[in-house]
């Protein structure tokens, strides 16, 4: 076995670099072709969610093979190998699966025990193997982490360790209260009509929500899902659908909206968020009413604090008031001149400065007040302290209007909605935060214990599977000699008659088979052991077998297995 696995994950890489990382479908294609046209790898297979990246494949040189998927990762996600490298994970041959199975069964989620990412190996496995990139190997390592995940959920409570992405995140947007009773009477938007999404979709049905809204590129998508969700006699909750253009215009009705598209670019920017709250409220979502060009990281963000009107402060409090900053704050004195910084200083520890008087001073003073700063300093044998100004008040952040989830990776979210007011964003970097110290279930180490005993299972059934073609050699150089000699029978014998043929022929096969039960047997014990690679090439050597044939069988084999589908 050389299964090979590279990639990068919420547990190796900060959500940033997943983010710019990602893989849109185009891509992971031909990032498959690439990686089997590339000179180690037979076969390969891509597992892309939305926290992480993997690239697996069947190599024959491990060096090599590693060099080469971390170089074909960087080429198709656009982020340099040097910067990718330090966030990247190699797992090998047993450790390759192990991570698989663990994987399947929701082990190493961002969430654990959630049982989506069973979807999206399968639909890996299918994309390898419509592109006939998934050979033996790969078909049966993904079939049997599709078993292993089934059977974690079906024997333990895994599913108790925690939830799917959505019900997290709509967790993390009520706040602790009950989603149920938080959702309830709502009306929600869904962006976009994928797994994630429809799941959303369904999860917010089923809350109670008052409409559901459904809005994708492709119009028809979003008509089936919204059929799908009023057909549901589960719930009676209304849904339509509304193409993409109608986005902005439904987020000003919608209480809660959940995203998750295939964008490479951002879905709903700072600007259309603020537009959609201040067309609910009426009120500007912070600081400024107007946009204009600083970019979404300015725009109608909450100010840090409140400038108020500091009497006898010797700033220039309109320019302090562009800065973004109290006068009370350090960052309002940094490039100050000592001179002003002194007067600064001075009005903080509630001295009479008076504005008018406080004139900045050139060069000359301000080596005046260093010389004398240092004179002190080596008089008292430290640097006089100077009492710090005392924190600003934080500002109240009024209660949202408007929830989002934003479950896509790359965000479909512009991440300056954080600090808008009225307006509460959960994204993929802060559900990671989230989940980091979510309590594990008694349950994982029993799901622990099922991937170890699968992980064993399908290494030993691999090695026997590597044997077989060199025991089906065999048997059919047997069956060559067996009938060689029969013919050979016949030709000495030409008056035998068919019955009597017959019984000769049956016996003779009768010994051989007789003959290599055992050994082909137990060989195949061995073989499946720790080790037991080299009973195959011993097997091949002692019966003189032609390599060749040993090759046919194999190649023969894998071209059934790249044909099979996924359970």
């Amino acid at each position: 076995m050389s299964l090979l696995v590279v990639g990068l994950s919420h547990r190796s890489a900060p959500v940033s670099v997943l983010e710019r990382a990602s893989l849109s479908a185009d891509a992971q294609l031909k990032l498959l072709q690439d990686t089997v046209a590339a000179e180690p790898a037979t076969e390969a297979a891509v597992l892309a969610t939305c926290n992480r990246i993997e690239l697996y494949a069947d190599v024959d040189k491990f060096h090599a093979g590693v060099a080469e998927l971390s170089t074909l990762l960087a080429q198709h996600s656009g982020v340099g190998l040097d910067e990718l490298t330090p966030y990247l994970y190699v797992h090998y041959e047993d450790r390759a699966v192990h991570h698989l199975f663990s994987v399947a069964c929701g082990l190493d989620s961002m969430v654990v025990g959630e049982g989506q990412v069973l979807g999206q190996i399968k639909d890996s496995l299918a994309r390898a193997q419509d592109l006939h990139t998934a050979g033996r190997l790969l078909n049966d390592l993904f079939q049997q982490s599709l078993r292993v995940g089934k059977r974690a959920h079906s024997e333990t409570g895994i599913d108790r360790a925690g939830q799917s992405l959505v019900t997290f995140g709509l967790e993390q947007l009520a706040a602790g209260e009950d989603v149920s009773a938080w959702a309830r009477g709502k009306k929600a938007l869904v962006i976009g009509a994928g797994s994630m999404s429809s799941l959303a979709a369904a999860t917010l049905a089923r809350a109670g929500v008052a409409e559901v809204v459904v809005a994708n590129r492709t119009f028809d998508r979003a008509e089936r899902l919204a059929r799908i969700l009023t057909e549901d006699e589960s719930t009676d909750v209304p849904a339509r659908a509304v193409p993409m253009e109608s986005v902005p215009a439904e987020l000003t009705r919608a209480d809660i909206a959940v995203s998750c598209t295939g964008a490479t670019g951002l879905v709903l920017t700072a600007e259309a968020i603020a537009a959609a709250v201040e067309g609910r409220t009426g009120a500007a979502t912070g600081a400024s009413a107007d946009l204009g060009e600083e970019g979404p990281s300015a725009v109608r963000a909450l100010p840090s604090t409140s400038l108020g009107t500091e009497e006898n402060c010797p700033l220039d409090l309109p320019a302090a008031q562009r800065s973004g900053f109290s006068v009370l704050g350090e960052a309002a004195v940094a490039g100050m001149d000592a001179a002003t910084l002194e007067q600064h200083a001075a009005w903080v520890d509630n001295a009479t400065v008076d504005r008018r008087t406080a004139v900045r001073r050139g060069p000359e003073t301000d080596a005046e007040l260093i010389t004398a700063l240092a004179a002190t300093a080596a008089t008292v044998g430290r640097i006089p302290e100077r009492r710090r100004p005392e924190p600003a008040a934080a500002l109240v952040r009024p209660e949202p209007v408007l929830f989002l989830l934003d479950l896509a990776m790359p965000r479909d979210v512009d991440a300056a909605a954080h600090r808008l007011a009225g307006v509460r964003l959960v994204d993929i970097e802060s559900l990671a935060e989230a989940s980091a110290g979510a309590p594990m279930a008694a349950d994982v180490d029993q799901v622990r214990r099922i991937v170890g005993d699968e992980v064993a299972a399908f290494g030993a059934a691999l090695r026997a599977a590597h044997i077989t073609p060199t025991v089906v050699a065999l048997r059919a150089m047997a069956a060559d000699v067996v009938a060689g000699e029969i013919a050979r029978l016949e030709g000495r014998l030409p008056g035998l008659d068919g019955k009597h043929r017959a019984e000769i022929t049956q016996t003779v096969k009768r010994v051989v088979d007789k003959l290599l039960h055992a050994p082909t047997v137990r060989v195949k014990q061995l073989a499946a052991e720790p080790g037991g690679a080299g009973y195959a090439d011993a097997l091949r050597t002692l019966f003189d077998l032609d390599p060749e044939t040993v090759a046919s069988v194999s190649r023969a084999d894998d071209s059934t297995e790249k044909n099979r589908g996924p359970e």
